[in-house]
């Protein structure tokens, strides 16, 4: 029989930092709770256990501590949200009718291990579910470790092997030399894994190595061997696991019964988990009020007019059409439907008697009238199916996807279902449900009227009354201002953006694909020579062999596959081997071709002859836009080849230009204000070269004298901070030691000490907060800060560092883009937005409005904020994306 066995302390804290923000309607935290019940029904069902239990640490000391003091001391509190759900937690798992084992004085670990020991004995197969590395040890023909953190990778006496080089008994060996800081396990000072595995592959055990000290090579390694050996000794009784911890185990309770619903649905229903009760037979809520429902299917003349009445009066309604496609510049609309008042709605389905461009063009005059507020979910779409008729959408009021994107903008998605399941409690037919997917999906001309009918108005309504939920949650949250003044007005802008699109020359990309093909040629030569044979380049699997097998390089790290061959170990391994390097010109040259040189010309649409990049407003947690179909944000120019395709970028129109306004430092710039570092703030007063400035002030030289070494050393710096690097980092991007890149940051901030006190205080603040926030309010969302995983909550801490200041720069950029749009209609200019690209604008515009544009522009640019230090925006003009000169 099989049974898992889910280490509950592991689960919850995945569960808690998986799903960043999810509270019920009474404020309390359910995001851990729901994370680990999906989690666990994900598990039942791909693994289809016999039998299960959850195991949990109790609150208090363990044996381990008694034997160490020092043992977790460093670990921070359990965040109290998470503190808040375990009983919640525990509750669901019993409503499983799973067992849950706990013993005072002993940890989770140990109790997984006496259980499974338990079991194994009885012949029965065994999957400890954790990502704890301790669990390792217990690996056996019968007990295998299944890891939830790396794709519920399964980790049997082979994969064991794989990954350290030795046996599962191997493995508290290996971290009795090593240690465990999470833990706060010692180990032996100055032996990391590397060096352990090492020393256990060669002698097997702790003690063979500590017996043969003399025999090891490295001054410095046999000393710390010999000073710490009890070290080592304590560490593996601490690493090792108890398997006798005194409990009972009744095979026949750990049997799985299935749930109890009843108890389940209960659990769900009081914790707002909607979304979840259709999984339950019986206790779903879908629609609970469809009897209170007043949809109402539009096909006559008659009708159609009553309902444009109808909207005539009303102040404000939701609309949203159904078309062939997602592509609203080719999409046909087959109807849409309309909600002025909640769970009533109107479906004008298009046809013979009313056709989709007589219906429109009598809707004219009410979707132009800008007094009309206008709700959508995902407007731009709205506006873009609309421009094709002609019609430019006024009162653009409320959207409900960008709405959820304020209140939380680490959320995975924000489509109708997921916000109409969170924010009014029920579920709704999904556009999969309707149409399908894959090789089975209809066209909505296809689909039977009386589901589109119902689909449709079922939208509309939902949106409307969505929009009153989320308006509430906007002002509690004090985010208000950030959506009516920033991301609103941003969704004309984009729609508009979109239908411009941009043209490309089509001949220099056929051009630049013919030469990318013969540097590819010349480069796989290249290769094949460096590597002595001949391979399939673009398989990680050849290519590994290659590195490892035949030329012997060492490996850097590894994936659930086998040898890791990707950007970081190449770049690592380019400092002994010339092929490695080579790998990476060929992989850049390569992607460069297939994304942009090849793909471009088929991305033009035929009736335009433009590219229409689509504008993502919500999908990044920083604030920033992102964009597909082309992706223009990741187009690199830094080298030649990337230089070349933005050169492909041209102005479409006759006597027309392409001009660019890209911010100055404007991160930096937004540090400045933030901080209110009197140093950087003067600097950028003063107009000084800040790379050049900070150079002088670390070095202590006049800046006459400053290098362009030192220049570029603190350049590298200035951005760094940004981004939270610590001296590890800055050691590897300037080629230095790890002591001279701390005393290059400790010299930074002795001259911009109040820099360091706000990057200080912004931690703190997301501690306590779980946020934090840019100047405008934005949120980021960051309860990872508070884990006990020291590399998960680094990351998170330099995340906490860089989100207001990147945030804050994306939202000014916004702010300019909605200034300049406004500027341009007051001056009747014909010039148009074309692209954003992180913090450049790019425009059309016909060469005789050159003058006043970049006037318009910088003005604009330069105002959208009032900050201590001045907003600087570069302006250049030319016939493309590439070759442009400096505008006075």
């Amino acid at each position: 029989m099989k049974y898992i066995l889910v280490d509950g302390n592991s689960f919850c804290y995945r569960a808690f930092y998986a799903i960043r923000e999810l509270r019920n309607s009474r404020g309390e935290p359910t995001n851990a709770v729901y994370g680990f019940v999906t989690m666990l029904e994900k598990l039942l069902k791909e693994t289809a256990p016999d039998g299960a239990a959850v195991t949990f640490d109790l609150k208090g000391p363990t044996f381990r501590h008694k034997r160490y003091e020092a043992y977790k001391i460093q670990r921070p509190p359990m965040p109290e949200d998470l503190v808040r759900q375990i009983p919640v937690i525990k509750e669901a798992v019993r409503a499983f009718r799973i067992p849950i084992f706990e013993k005072e004085g002993y940890e989770a670990d140990d109790v997984i291990a006496t259980i499974s020991r338990v079991l194994e004995k009885k012949g029965h197969e065994v999957f400890i579910v954790t990502g704890d590395k301790d669990a390792l040890q217990l690996v056996s023909d019968k007990i295998k470790v299944l890891n939830p953190q790396k794709e519920n990778f399964i980790y049997d006496e082979a994969a064991v092997r794989a990954r350290y080089g030795v046996g599962p008994s191997g493995v508290v060996e290996i971290m009795a030399l090593m240690g465990d800081a999470s833990d706060n396990i010692p180990g032996v000072q100055g032996v990391g894994e590397k060096t352990a595995v090492k020393l256990i592959a060669e002698f097997g055990t702790l003690e063979n190595v500590l017996k043969n000290i003399p025999a090891i090579k490295g001054d410095r390694l046999r000393e710390n061997l010999e000073t710490h050996r009890e070290d080592a000794r304590l560490s593996r009784e601490l690493a090792t696991v108890d398997c006798k911890v005194p409990i009972e185990v009744d095979e026949a309770a750990l049997k799985l019964r299935g749930p109890d619903t009843e108890k389940l649905a209960g659990l769900y229903k009081t914790l707002e988990f909607r979304s979840l009760l259709k999984g339950i037979p019986g206790a779903e809520e879908k629609n609970a009020d469809d009897k209170r429902l007043q949809y109402t299917l539009i096909q006559d003349r008659p009708s159609f007019e009553a309902l444009k009445e109808k909207l005539s009066r009303a102040g404000e309604w939701a609309l949203d059409f159904e078309t062939t496609g997602t592509d609203p510049l080719e999409a046909e609309p087959v109807g849409i439907s309309f909600s002025f008042r909640e769970r009533e709605a109107y479906y004008v389905a298009f046809g013979k008697t009313l056709a989709a461009e007589a219906c429109l063009r009598a809707l004219k005059t009410l979707l132009e009238d800008e007094k009309i507020k206008k709700i959508g979910q995902n407007l731009k779409y709205e506006i873009l199916v609309l421009k094709n008729f002609g019609i430019d959408l006024k009162g653009v009021f409320f959207d409900t996807m960008v709405a959820s994107y304020c209140l939380n903008t680490a959320k995975p998605n924000h489509n109708l279902d997921d916000i109409a399941a969170e924010h009014l409690g029920i579920r709704i037919t999904s556009i999969k449900e309707l149409i399908g997917s894959g090789k089975n999906q209809l066209s909505m001309k296809d689909v039977e009227l009386d589901k589109v009918f119902r689909y449709g108005c079922q939208d509309s309504d939902v949106t409307f009354r969505l929009s009153k939920v989320l308006a509430g949650k906007l002002k509690e949250n004090d985010l208000e201002e950030l959506f009516r003044e920033i991301e609103m007005p941003l969704v004309p802008i984009l729609a508009g953006m979109e239908h411009a699109g941009i043209a490309i020359d089509k001949k220099l990309l056929a051009e630049c694909s013919v030469e990318m093909e013969k540097e590819l040629a010349a480069l796989t030569r290249k290769i094949h020579k460096a590597a002595g044979a001949e391979f399939n380049i673009n398989s990680p699997k050849q290519l590994a062999q290659i590195l490892f097998d035949k030329l012997g390089l060492p490996m850097v790290k590894r994936t659930k596959t086998g040898a890791s061959t990707d950007v970081e170990v190449l770049v690592e391994l380019s400092e002994s081997h010339s092929l490695p390097k080579e790998i990476l010109k060929y992989r850049e040259l390569s992607k460069l071709k297939c994304t942009y040189v090849d793909a471009l010309p088929l991305l033009v649409n035929p009736k335009t002859n433009r590219v229409h990049t689509s504008f993502n407003q919500t999908v990044t947690a920083t604030g920033r836009l992102s964009s597909s179909d082309p992706n223009v944000q990741n187009i690199p120019v830094r080298t030649e080849e990337g230089r070349k395709i933005r050169r492909a970028f041209v102005a479409g129109s006759k006597g027309a230009l392409l001009v660019s306004a890209d911010y100055s430092q404007i991160e930096l710039r937004v540090l400045a204000h933030l901080s209110g570092d009197e140093s950087l703030i003067r600097a950028f007063q003063d107009g000084a070269d800040i790379h050049r400035y900070t150079a002088s002030l670390i070095f202590n030289v006049p800046m006459a004298q400053v290098t362009d070494a030192m220049r570029n050393s603190a350049k590298t710096v200035n951005f760094g901070i940004l981004y939270g690097m610590g001296a590890f980092s800055l050691a590897k991007s300037l080629g230095i030691s790890n002591d001279a890149a701390r005393d290059f940051i400790r010299a930074y901030f002795d001259r911009y000490p109040r820099v360091k006190a706000y990057l200080d205080g912004t931690v703190e603040k997301a501690r306590q907060d779980g946020f934090v926030a840019t100047y405008f309010k934005r949120r980021r969302y960051i309860p990872e800060i508070s884990t006990r995983d020291n590399r998960v909550k680094s990351f998170a801490e330099r995340t906490a560092i860089n989100a207001p200041i990147q945030g804050t720069a994306s939202d000014i950029i916004k702010i300019a883009m909605r200034r300049v749009r406004s500027g341009l209609g007051e001056k009747g200019l014909r010039a148009r937005l074309l692209l954003q690209v992180h913090d450049e604008l790019l425009f059309e515009a016909p060469r005789r409005e050159l003058d006043g544009l970049v006037a318009l522009v910088r003005r604009e640019m330069e105002g959208a904020v009032s900050f201590r230090v001045p907003m600087s925006v570069s302006v250049k003009y030319g016939p493309n994306w590439l070759d442009m000169e400096e505008a006075d």
